[in-house]
């Protein structure tokens, strides 16, 4: 069954999905749907599989690799003093993860819970042109890394 993910993947590979940051070996590095915490990003498999268990080992171990590396470079765009990954797949049953900057000046009542605790529909949603820059530095800084592929 099609999911978002495949969609987004999809529209991704012809070049029409606005929050694309770029091409890695193992997917897609797109900006989040809110971006309350500043630079949050997923990586989307390409191609779409269930989970991460149904990666062959070599797949699996760069999915797992280029994610740190992306997470390294959230951390250098944004200054943020951790990042956390996460891999539900849930409420989307195929493969993808979420990487949130965190830092010290978020909420106090916020900083040390899960982001599910944020008001996802009070927060800022996507927006093409304030988060170009954010894009533009994520992209630049994962070919400085050589990730990048496209």
């Amino acid at each position: 069954m099609p999911t978002l993910i495949h969609q987004r993947v999809r529209d991704c590979n012809l070049g029409t999905y606005p929050k694309a940051i770029g091409r890695v070996s193992s997917g897609w590095v797109v900006a989040g749907d809110v971006q309350f915490l500043p630079g949050y990003c997923l990586l989307l498999p390409d191609p779409v599989v269930p989970d991460l268990n149904a990666l062959e080992t070599a797949a699996r171990k760069t999915f797992l690799y280029e994610m740190s590396v992306i997470g390294d470079t959230i951390l250098a765009v944004t200054g943020a003093v951790r990042i956390n990954y996460e891999m539900l797949g849930n409420i989307e049953p195929a493969l993808h993860a979420h990487l949130f900057p965190r830092s010290n000046d978020e909420p106090e009542a916020l900083r040390l819970k899960p982001v599910w605790f944020y008001d996802w529909e009070r927060e800022r949603a996507f927006d093409p042109i304030l988060d170009a820059p954010m894009m533009a530095a994520i992209r630049d800084e994962l070919a400085e890394r050589g990730v990048l592929i496209d």
